[in-house]
């Protein structure tokens, strides 16, 4: 592997392009008939059936009364009424209040003068959430008015009823205009006889679940809620988690082993002739992609059952390639000569479409529009360089860079062109406001990588660290991984398994680092290569299978460790391909 001295910038390798806030003033004035009279003594207070007092679990923190109304809460929600009252009638635990029931009711009903008079009965201390909820039940009332063509009692209720409320002004002018133009308000409601009158008063109700207590009106959904937490806190918390969602299970708690890492060489792929500098999965994860010290970069196919086979090689540089990187749609890669030519290759046939290169000046990275409608390119002149897939130029600046831009790349989002526009500054322009940002480190850069969601970049430097920037507002370091070895030589990180959760890098010692992203715990390290790891690129469909090249001119493919793993789970190995089999592959 060629030497990058500590005192030029690396210049080896490329990377991959990889409602409204409401103020509240006087008095709520509210027009409806009465109610009956045995509800003015029921008021909405902490229901006090058996079981309030009682706790159940073993540390005596849930009450038993709340624990009983949100599974009865859940019953109803999925259609178990019957089982749902059986639960009530049996615990002597009402799901609602009495005068909650009533409310409830009037509003299922469209009773909503009277609905609003119940509100108030409720006894509900934050006058802010009455009126809130006053104005929903009154808003629905004037819109199921209009749809009935009732316009002067529409007004009527605008003007004495909604008005004095002195709240959400900006849609009481809305409610104004639709009786100018009643045909408007269609697309705002669908209330009306039958159906639709349900409909739009079963929003109603989910409105009002968000405006009033839990302990007045439970949350539907309240015990999926509390489940799926717990669940997201096991995940969360397991430091090993590489796993779907779908593998979590409510019948016990959740724990990864280390088993989930990739952590077994699964395949050897031996075709490239040299050091092989940089490799990448395609965004579909049907491919690879490799570029060697040989001039030569490979696309390998892989199988339905993860095995990896060549699928071209691609010959016509005249000096080493340096990166190759995927088109958006995977139907065309780049590959970067080193201060050579940029060339544009056709995944299908192999074959090379497009060369991009400038007059005296020479390529040393490269990247990819988000759109796939163009490539950007570091030049040795310290320029950047655009064109469009038919090689014509349409930017080419310099800016503030002071040596040549060793890695370049455009944010999925097309907004951020980030790259290395000093020795230890990394420049984040804002193509969208033509305004620039900068990530200031204290040691020279020697490559980065930015996350699939755009809001981080991992930048790799000469001290032996690579740190984790969040780049959302200000730039400011949020996690730093070490433990692997560079002196010399560029060496590639990535992101990956599940989210994203893990990072993996290269190391001059010839293994692969893996760290958990969000603690910068060092998992594994993984022995295997004879020469430095110079690059690492983890499957963006396959969460348990990650690609390293060497020195050594391979290509190893890691995958789980299955023998390891059904010990754990004390089951008999049999032996396979796939338990601890390594497979080569030189192309033939």
């Amino acid at each position: 592997m060629g030497v990058v001295e500590d005192t030029e910038p690396p210049l080896k390798r490329a990377k991959r392009l990889a409602d409204e806030t409401n103020g509240f003033s006087g008095n709520s004035s509210v027009r409806g008939s009465s109610v009956n009279n045995s509800l003015g003594d029921l008021m909405a207070r902490p229901l006090t059936s058996q079981g309030d007092d009682e706790t159940i679990g073993s540390k005596g923190v849930i009450r038993k009364s709340e624990f009983i109304r949100i599974i009865t809460r859940a019953l109803y929600s999925l259609g178990y009424d019957r089982t749902g009252a059986m639960l009530e009638e049996e615990s002597g635990i009402p799901l609602h209040n009495s005068i909650v029931k009533v409310f409830l009711q009037q509003v299922k009903d469209g009773k909503w003068d009277e609905s609003v008079v119940t509100l108030h009965r409720i006894g509900l201390p934050d006058e802010k959430a009455v009126k809130s909820a006053s104005f929903l039940l009154l808003e629905q009332k004037f819109l199921e008015l209009l749809k009935i063509e009732k316009i002067v009692d529409a007004l009527r209720t605008l003007r004495n009823e909604i008005v004095p409320l002195h709240i959400n002004t900006k849609r009481v002018h809305e409610l104004a205009s639709f009786l100018i133009s009643p045909s408007n308000c269609m697309s705002h409601t669908t209330s009306g006889p039958g159906k639709e009158s349900v409909n739009s008063r079963s929003r109603v109700l989910e409105e009002l679940q968000n405006l009033l207590p839990a302990s007045v009106i439970i949350p539907e959904k309240r015990l999926e809620y509390l489940v799926e937490n717990s669940l997201h806190i096991q995940r969360d918390s397991c430091v090993f988690h590489n796993t779907l969602d779908s593998d979590l299970s409510l019948y016990c708690d959740h724990q990864c082993g280390k088993h989930q890492i990739p952590s077994q060489t699964v395949q050897i792929l031996e075709s490239h002739t040299d050091e092989v500098w940089f490799l990448q999965f395609s965004h579909n994860g049907k491919y690879l992609a490799s570029s060697s010290k040989d001039q030569t970069a490979i696309i390998w196919e892989i199988n339905a059952d993860g095995h990896i086979s060549l699928k071209h090689t691609l010959v016509g540089h005249q000096k080493p390639v340096i990166a190759i990187l995927w088109s958006p749609d995977d139907r065309q890669v780049l590959t970067c000569g080193a201060e050579e030519v940029i060339r544009c290759w056709d995944v299908d046939s192999g074959d090379c479409v497009h060369m991009y290169e400038k007059g005296g000046i020479s390529p040393i990275s490269c990247g990819w529009y988000p759109d796939g409608q163009g490539i950007i390119a570091g030049m040795t002149d310290r320029s950047i360089c655009m064109w469009d897939l038919d090689g014509r130029e349409k930017e080419c600046w310099k800016g503030q860079r002071t040596q040549k831009v060793s890695d370049i790349a455009m944010t999925d989002d097309g907004k951020w062109l980030v790259s290395v526009c000093k020795d230890s500054v990394i420049s984040l322009f804002d193509r969208e406001a033509t305004a620039e940002r900068f990530i200031d480190e204290e040691d020279m850069i020697t490559s980065f990588s930015v996350s699939n969601d755009n809001k981080y970049i991992l930048v790799n430097l000469l001290n032996q660290e690579i740190r984790l920037w969040n780049i959302e507002g200000e730039p400011k370091i949020v996690a730093r991984y070490k433990g692997h070895k560079r002196s010399r030589f560029i060496i590639r990180s990535c992101f990956g398994g599940y989210e994203q959760a893990f990072i993996a890098s290269g190391s001059e010692d010839s293994q692969v680092y893996i760290w958990h992203r969000s603690t910068g715990k060092l998992i594994v390290k993984l022995p295997g290569h004879a020469g430095a790891v110079n690059c690492v690129s983890w499957s963006p469909t396959n969460l348990h299978m990650l690609a390293s090249a060497s020195d050594d001119g391979t290509i190893r493919i890691w995958g789980l460790d299955r023998i390891n793993q059904q010990s754990q789970k004390k089951q008999q190995v049999q032996g396979s391909s796939s338990n601890g089999v390594i497979h080569r592959c030189n192309g033939n």
